[in-house]
């Protein structure tokens, strides 16, 4: 299996390696915004590896197509955590900087 190669999926888990730090920062209640952001990443790096094993363009193409989604929905998250105030400006530029970066390589990847 090849897709821990890809510079993309490496952003991604990279952004995930960041989450306990960032998920402790949440006040009790917020549990939903945490799933829901624990699940949009893992569809984003989950989706990435299955579309670098299929050998049709099409397919390929439909993985990396949930997968963007799935970034997109990340980001959204992280504004979402930021806008309540969970976290700084700061903190929240440098995640959807990694995302960003994330999500250019996949698009990168469609052909």
């Amino acid at each position: 299996m090849n897709h821990g190669r890809l510079h993309c999926y490496q952003t991604l888990v990279d952004v995930a390696k960041a989450m306990p730090n960032l998920i402790s920062a949440l006040p009790r209640g917020e549990g939903y915004l945490i799933d829901q952001l624990k699940r949009a990443l893992a569809s984003a790096i989950l989706n990435l590896s299955e579309g670098n094993s299929r050998y049709s363009q099409r397919e390929r193409n439909r993985f990396f197509d949930i997968s963007l989604g799935s970034i997109a929905e990340s980001s959204s998250a992280i504004d979402i955590i930021y806008a309540y105030g969970y976290i700084s400006v700061a903190h929240a530029q440098i995640i959807h900087e990694k995302l960003e970066r994330a999500y250019a390589m996949v698009r990168n990847l469609k052909r």
